[in-house]
């Protein structure tokens, strides 16, 4: 199920913002980025539409994913 971002506090945006940079360990190459620049590209992304929040029943949790990326089981209950 996509959750939209709107229905959050940003707080909690941020939060899983962050914690989806710090569990993917994204590579950039030769250069050092920022936690914070990270997390603000992520959050700039699911504020366009690129990236969206997707939460699992099944695993009880909410990940973030490219759009074309998700299932379209997980689009559904929207």
């Amino acid at each position: 199920m996509i959750i939209p971002i709107d229905a959050l506090e940003a707080d909690t945006l941020y939060s899983l913002a962050e914690s989806f940079v710090l569990r993917e360990g994204t590579d950039y190459g030769s250069e050092e980025v920022a936690l914070d620049v990270k997390v603000q590209q992520v959050l700039n992304r699911l504020k366009s539409g690129e990236a969206v929040l997707v939460y699992s029943e099944l695993h009880e949790s909410v990940d973030i994913k490219r759009k074309e990326d998700i299932e379209p089981s997980e689009a559904e209950e929207q």
